[in-house]
């Protein structure tokens, strides 16, 4: 096997795993989506928890952080 066929090969490999992954990552989309649908059946508003799953992911610190400046900013709005 020359060195061109290996690296073809290698290539291959990389890009179905590739598509595989995609694949992969639709199907957890859709599941996601599914959730959402659920929660909106339950009587949830979907937009608020997407919000607070954002937040979650966020380190205690940076959201305490966050919070803070959004509230500076809303006073200074005058819509606190």
């Amino acid at each position: 096997m020359s060195e061109g066929n290996v690296a073809a090969d290698h290539l291959r490999l990389l890009i179905e795993r590739w598509e595989r992954l995609d694949e992969e990552k639709k199907g957890i989309s859709d599941d996601q989506k599914d959730v959402m649908l659920e929660a909106k059946a339950s009587g949830y508003e979907p937009k608020i928890i997407r919000e607070i799953i954002r937040l979650r992911k966020m380190q205690p610190h940076d959201r305490q952080e966050m919070e803070a400046i959004l509230q500076t900013y809303l006073a200074a709005l005058g819509m606190e």
